[in-house]
């Protein structure tokens, strides 16, 4: 069982966005900008062009009210996408609010963010979903 699937079934807290029978939204607690959140389905497949179709599909439409509503909560141009999948064997997309390219690095150091100032986070993204 993955970390993330611990997440789903509530056995390891977070700071949860959305939720739908199929996916699952959380803040990524180490996050390269403020409003970093994760999507996951709620079945576990390691590599993310490895879920079924109907994952692939459905994840995005998932994502989109989110990705609105990280626009809404923080200063950026836009919300970025990005699928990389090596830190977790659970195919999982990143949104994050962006305002370059650079913004998308996952080489950066990662934000140190309090657990007050994650759950300030969540209530602003929440409040604009």
């Amino acid at each position: 069982m993955t970390i993330f699937s611990k997440i789903i079934a509530g056995e390891i807290p977070s700071y949860k966005i959305a939720e739908n029978e199929l996916f699952f939204a959380f803040l990524d607690i180490f996050p390269l900008r403020e409003g970093h959140v994760l999507v996951i389905p709620k079945i576990e497949t390691d590599k993310f062009f490895d879920l079924p179709a109907e994952y692939l599909g459905g994840m995005l439409v998932f994502a989109q009210p989110i990705a609105k509503a990280i626009e809404k909560s923080f200063a950026c141009d836009r919300v970025g996408l990005e699928v990389i999948g090596l830190e977790v064997p659970h195919a999982h997309l990143h949104l994050i609010p962006i305002n370059e390219s650079n913004d998308l690095n996952f080489v950066q150091p990662k934000l140190k963010l309090s657990a007050e100032r994650l759950k300030e986070i969540q209530e602003l993204i929440v409040s604009n979903l």
